[in-house]
């Protein structure tokens, strides 16, 4: 997981704080441009911290997913780690109950024991 610094976090943050958000107002909240969100958006989706979200399949909704609030809360720890997607995999999740994290740290070859 190579996460860009501080966008991806702003982006998360303004999700997190504004729930469900769409390109455009993500770049005002963030003060980031509207075409550094539209590329970083599929990207964090593809790491599971976003999903998109709505009505039509190409709505350009987004909201952040229990497993992106959990790499908020592990953010000052980006850095410091070599792996923070096992990181924040491991974690207790942040939020929602955390089956959605929890059931993305499982992988097919863990054991039960």
């Amino acid at each position: 997981m190579k996460l860009r610094q501080p966008t991806d976090f702003l982006i998360l943050e303004a999700l997190k704080e504004t729930g469900r958000n769409v390109a455009p107002n993500l770049a005002s909240h963030t003060g980031k441009s509207r075409k550094n969100i539209n590329t970083r958006l599929p990207v964090l989706e593809d790491y599971n911290l976003v999903r998109k979200v709505g009505p039509a399949e190409r709505s350009g909704l987004y909201e952040v997913t229990p497993l992106g609030k959990t790499a908020l809360v592990h953010q000052d720890e980006y850095d410091d780690v070599d792996d923070f997607e096992a990181l924040i995999q491991g974690s207790s999740p942040a939020t929602d109950g955390g089956e959605a994290a929890q059931a993305v740290a499982r992988s097919p070859d863990d054991s039960t024991e």
